[in-house]
């Protein structure tokens, strides 16, 4: 039962719809009308100073914890933008990184480059942006121009159309190719991307085993010099072996983060 509502809630997401959602809103709604009547009852003497406008209903924030440190992307962003900050690179860009995370991480600190197949209308004083497709021919100024390079939870995307990007059944290698083509030799890449069984789960993404990743994607291309992962519970483990059982196993991950510090061979 619980395995259906689950495919339910990912078939009603693209319509704006979440059954947990509508349910726990239910719930929650008169909580809010309660909280709403006290106030103004509470302020009744004073309402013209401060009169309620439109009503905005935040009816689940009360029950939440007070942010979320932990997940793929919490864990990612800061764990790369500190390796970022510790080798002190001499240029650094990125590729489809999240911007209002990682991207702005790392513009807190020094300039970044940021290449993404999407505008980006509004940029910081240390972010510079150029659009590119990586699974086309890249801008000749950008061959073999930087020795510090970040994709994080982005390879996936490429080729399943979901952010405007050509259906293309390779397009991870074409773009995995024209990462390593920016990239100076010896230069290093910070990488990203979900990891467990081996699977397309369309449009959203794409899941790698290690086995693939160690063996199709970097073999021959990279060295490996540092693997951690964010697992399924969403914890960050560092500095991680990559020995026989955790590669078969996926380091036991359905839909993990595996985080890769690349060096170009």
């Amino acid at each position: 039962m619980k395995l259906i509502f689950n495919k339910m809630k990912l078939f009603l997401k693209p319509f704006g719809i979440n059954p947990s959602i509508f349910v726990k809103s239910l719930i929650r709604f008169p909580s809010y009308f309660y909280d709403y009547f006290r106030l103004k009852k509470s302020g009744k003497l004073n309402i013209a100073d401060f009169p309620f406008g439109n009503f905005f209903p935040c009816i689940h924030d009360k029950y939440e914890e007070s942010g979320q440190a932990y997940g793929h992307y919490f864990h990612q962003d800061i764990f790369v933008a500190n390796s970022i900050f510790k080798n002190k690179p001499t240029n650094h860009y990125d590729v489809g990184s999240r911007i209002d995370g990682f991207v702005a991480h790392v513009a807190s600190f020094r300039k970044i480059l940021v290449i993404d197949i999407r505008k980006l209308e509004n940029t910081s004083e240390n972010i510079e942006y150029v659009q590119a497709d990586l699974m086309s021919t890249i801008p000749i100024n950008l061959i073999e121009s930087t020795d510090s390079l970040s994709c994080l939870h982005t390879i996936e995307h490429f080729g399943l159309g979901r952010y405007g990007d050509p259906i293309k059944w390779d397009g991870h290698l074409l773009g995995f190719e024209n990462l390593l083509r920016i990239l100076k030799p010896d230069g290093k890449l910070y990488f990203s991307t979900p990891i467990g069984p081996q699977r397309i789960e369309f449009n959203a993404h794409r899941v790698f085993s290690l086995s693939y990743l160690i063996e199709s994607l970097f073999k021959n291309k990279v060295k490996i010099i540092n693997f951690s992962y964010v697992d399924d519970k969403g914890k960050l483990n560092i500095n991680v072996d990559l020995n026989d059982i955790n590669i078969k196993n996926n380091c036991y991950c359905q839909y993990g983060c595996g985080i890769f510090e690349l060096l170009k061979l």
